[in-house]
């Protein structure tokens, strides 16, 4: 069925194939529409010489970025296309201009773009088909500098590039791997670079952009007897004496430190925290830094003195995920945009001097309040080989859903994410409507918790990651509120590929599976996946030329064991998807045509790694709450609705 007009049922748009999924009936968009109308808003940039910032932000179909000229202001649109926008940022100086960068259908091959507000004029400044990525503004504001895979469609190389003229970008570095642009020296004469091999490994060099010169700034391999460190975010220090990082070089987590270029010396700022920093600015005058660190799953901002390390300030927050920081030019405050549970993301500032927090955006819930939300509960049990997992679960209301409820496990992708007690968006739906619980795990390989669990399930390890979630099946059946006889099990991208592996493993334990862009063998996946990302993931899953890791992925592929699933499974997948190539689902759709069990499947033309087009992801959602009505919802002794 594709761009079907069935009487009494929402069509899917033209765009959309579907297979097995039932009209969906019209009373689901009333029954739905607040859930359908949550509105978020992201934080890019400050003006440079003015109180105010851009944000990106969905008024119809797709994230565009608009301007906001004070704390609550209206917000003025400036972009309008078809495909979202992101990495927004002002000429770093006068700010008559921004940036900002889009790809087009999700196939992820952005491009960068010139906005001038004057007259709203929209230039595009790259190739138009490579991969363009991360560009960082120069000091003086005349160039940035970027990476991409023009030259072969697979390595990074650096390009520098005036916004004002496009014939004047040329290539600075060219390199094998995948490396990124991490910050301009203040003279404007050397680039921080990072070659990224794995999320256990990177490193740190710089370029002379007079010499070509490439100088260490870390190891260029580990230590005798050493694991390899990984390195985050980095930037020069105002006066280009030292290098400000995230690393793992001192343990477990990845604490902020302070490289001495010249001699290589390494003082961590943070080694009394033991949990991750996710991310930190500096401010203009280099005596403040304000981070943000991970303690198990809920960001604390925390602001403190470059020298002496003394804490200045504990801004006051509730429990959520903040997301970059960036000072504003004089030094005073701080932006960051925040989600909780009650709340979607929503971009706040933070005053250095007093620690006051002042919200700018108040992002839509669709009319509901935010006491509608539920809030999440931190759980943890046991693998069978004793290490302890965690995860985050969300109950409904027990007066208004009493009795055992039916439990939806969504398991997050990377696999290096982590679920993390941000807004639930269109998930709080099951929870406020169908009284359905929600279990968000964080199996083995999840960030925020040390870099040994984070490599936990690498390889051959892989299977043990399934392990965790059949241990997590016995905890639900251990609470007395939940059914541990009606669980659905769904994720996206890895997530997606833990759904297949768990609906080939343990079907009897499973009522129905959702997977989205899900892998379905790592041996084509791999063979399929966009050569710039092929030799990553090869880092985290295994090498599938190499004939152990590929007998491995043959005897562990849910493709072939695909004959085991015994309930009803719902795919969904985007065409465009350069990550996880759309062949994934079908021949798993294939696979498990004989099965003699319902199969839904729903594919998007216009779509990558995931939906984002708000007329999508609606048909999505509905699609998703009539599978869950018919197999999720139904008991299973007498088949009447619970």
């Amino acid at each position: 069925m594709t761009g079907a007009n069935l009487t009494g049922s929402i069509p899917p748009g033209a765009n959309l194939t579907t297979e097995g999924i039932p009209p969906l009936p019209l009373d689901l968009v009333d029954a739905v529409g607040p859930y359908a109308e949550f509105r978020a808003a992201t934080f890019e940039d400050w003006h440079p010489t003015r109180r105010e910032i851009l944000i990106g932000t969905r008024f119809a179909d797709t994230q565009q970025i608009h301007h906001v000229r004070m704390p609550g202001g209206a917000r003025i649109q400036r972009t309008f296309f078809p495909d979202n926008v992101t990495g927004a940022s002002f000429q770093p100086t006068h700010g008559e201009y921004f940036l900002f960068s889009k790809d087009i259908g999700g196939n992820e091959f952005a491009q960068i773009y010139r906005a001038d507000l004057a007259d709203g004029r929209i230039t595009l400044l790259t190739d138009g088909t490579s991969q363009n990525l991360g560009y960082v503004w120069s000091r003086q504001g005349d160039r940035i500098a970027y990476t991409t895979t023009r030259r072969n469609g697979r390595d990074r190389d650096v390009h520098i590039l005036d916004p004002l003229d496009r014939t004047s970008d040329r290539t600075v570095a060219v390199l094998t791997g995948s490396w990124s642009v991490a910050d301009w020296s203040p003279e404007d004469t050397r680039l921080i670079l990072c070659e990224y091999r794995s999320i256990n490994e990177s490193y740190l060099r710089i370029l002379d952009l007079a010499t070509g010169a490439l100088t260490p700034l870390t190891p260029l391999t580990p230590q005798t007897g050493e694991e390899p460190v990984a390195y985050g975010q980095t930037r020069f220090a105002p006066d280009g004496r030292s290098v400000y990082t995230v690393t793992d070089r001192a343990g477990e987590f990845r604490h902020l430190a302070r490289i001495d270029p010249e001699t290589g010396e390494c003082r961590y700022l943070t080694a009394d925290i033991p949990w991750d920093v996710e991310t930190f600015d500096l401010s203009p005058d280099g005596r403040t830094v304000v981070f943000s660190v991970n303690e198990n799953g809920v960001s604390v901002l925390r602001v403190r003195d470059t020298e002496t390390g003394e804490e200045r300030v504990r801004p006051s927050l509730p429990d959520g995920v903040i997301g970059p920081l960036k000072f504003r030019s004089d030094g005073t405050e701080v932006a960051f945009a925040l989600a909780s549970a009650g709340s979607p993301s929503d971009v706040h500032t933070c005053d250095i001097a007093s620690g006051a927090v002042t919200r700018w955006t108040f992002g839509e819930t669709g009319g509901l309040p935010s006491s509608a939300f539920s809030r999440p509960a931190l759980i943890e049990w046991r693998a069978p080989d004793g290490l302890t997992i965690t995860g985050f679960l969300y109950r409904p209301d027990a007066t208004k859903f009493p009795g055992k409820r039916p439990i939806i496990v969504l398991i997050h992708g990377g696999p290096e994410s982590q679920a993390r007690p941000g807004f639930l968006g269109r998930w709080n739906y099951f929870l406020s409507e169908l009284g359905v619980a929600l279990v968000l795990p964080n199996v083995r390989g999840s960030s925020g918790y040390g870099k040994s669990f984070l490599k936990a399930d690498n390889g051959m390890r892989r299977e043990a990651a399934y392990t965790d979630i059949e241990a997590l099946f016995d905890r639900i059946a251990s609470l007395p509120d939940l059914d541990g006889d009606r669980i659905m099990v769904t994720g996206g991208s890895y997530g997606g590929h833990m759904t297949l592996a768990l609906a080939t493993r343990y079907p009897e334990r499973i009522a129905c599976s959702l997977s989205v862009v899900g892998i379905s063998h790592f041996v084509t996946f791999l063979e399929n996946t966009e050569a710039y990302r092929r030799d990553l993931r090869r880092a985290e899953y295994g090498d599938e030329r190499d004939p152990e890791m590929r007998a491995y992925f043959e005897r562990t592929a849910p493709l072939n064991r695909a004959g085991r699933i015994t309930h009803p499974l719902f795919l969904v997948q985007g065409r465009n998807d350069p990550r996880v190539p759309y062949t994934e689902a079908l021949q798993m759709k294939a696979a498990v045509a004989d099965n003699g069990v319902p199969v839904w499947f729903l594919m998007a033309d216009d779509e990558g790694h995931g939906f984002v087009k708000k007329r999508n992801l609606d048909f999505q959602l509905y699609a998703t709450i009539a599978f869950v009505r018919e197999f999720l919802l139904t008991d299973g002794r007498d088949g009447v609705p619970s």
